[in-house]
């Protein structure tokens, strides 16, 4: 079978078969805002934006924009019934107070701890953490999903991180173009592969070392 990677509509499809119904999830920037394309219409997930939404609905049709709701990538939104705005301060106390089923957020480095860097690149002098800490370490799962590596092919799965820290130990699975991973009191735990890549692919890009599944299967797009 022809090695290939996934593209970032299909990372995005792959995380939304992870959202249990009833969630209340927030999605920050990139692929995460994504997900909400692939999610069942039978389920109810219920989106948190930081900027003080619960309750966003899908990207705004063309004429259906409202500039004052927008989500984390800035795109316009719509808002579902009986959702609701609040205070930008409310908003982080329900980050803060753990209110959060799953965040699913973008990322440039994991450690194998779980450490994670999504903010700013080694050397960078401008940059801004902005919520990303609060929404890291208050959510009650945090879902990573990027790249398996830089554009340069560098490791962005790594012992530790040399990047400007986000947050530590705060990563429960990383979802990447090539393999989906668990972080465990034990290490990293390899569970799925892209179509037509093995264990022995993944670990090749990985710098922090991989349990591999007893029960390893292929992903299901």
């Amino acid at each position: 079978m022809e090695k290939t990677l996934l593209t970032r509509e299909q990372v995005a499809e792959r995380i939304a078969q992870d959202l249990h119904d009833g969630a209340i999830v927030n999605l920050g920037i990139g692929i995460p805002v994504l997900v909400s394309n692939y999610v069942s219409n039978d389920a109810e997930i219920i989106y948190q934006s930081e900027q003080g939404v619960l309750g966003m609905g899908s990207v705004a049709k063309p004429g259906e924009e409202d500039p004052d709701l927008v989500n984390a990538s800035k795109q316009p939104v719509t808002l579902v019934p009986g959702g609701s705005f609040c205070h930008h301060a409310d908003s982080f106390a329900m980050l803060r107070g753990r209110h959060i089923d799953i965040a699913v957020m973008g990322g440039m480095q994991v450690s194998e701890k779980g450490d994670l860097a999504n903010w700013k690149v080694k050397g960078a002098e401008l940059g801004s953490i902005g919520g990303a800490m609060d929404i890291a370490l208050g959510s009650r799962k945090l879902f990573i999903a990027m790249t398996h590596t830089s554009k340069d092919g560098g490791f962005k799965i790594v012992k530790e991180l040399d990047y400007p820290v986000t947050a530590l130990r705060c990563v429960d699975r990383i979802y990447t173009d090539m393999a989906i991973i668990d972080v465990t009191s034990e290490g990293l735990v390899l569970k799925e592969v892209a179509p037509g890549l093995n264990a022995e692919d993944v670990q090749k890009v990985t710098e922090a070392r991989l349990i591999v599944s007893n029960e390893l299967k292929e992903m299901s797009i």
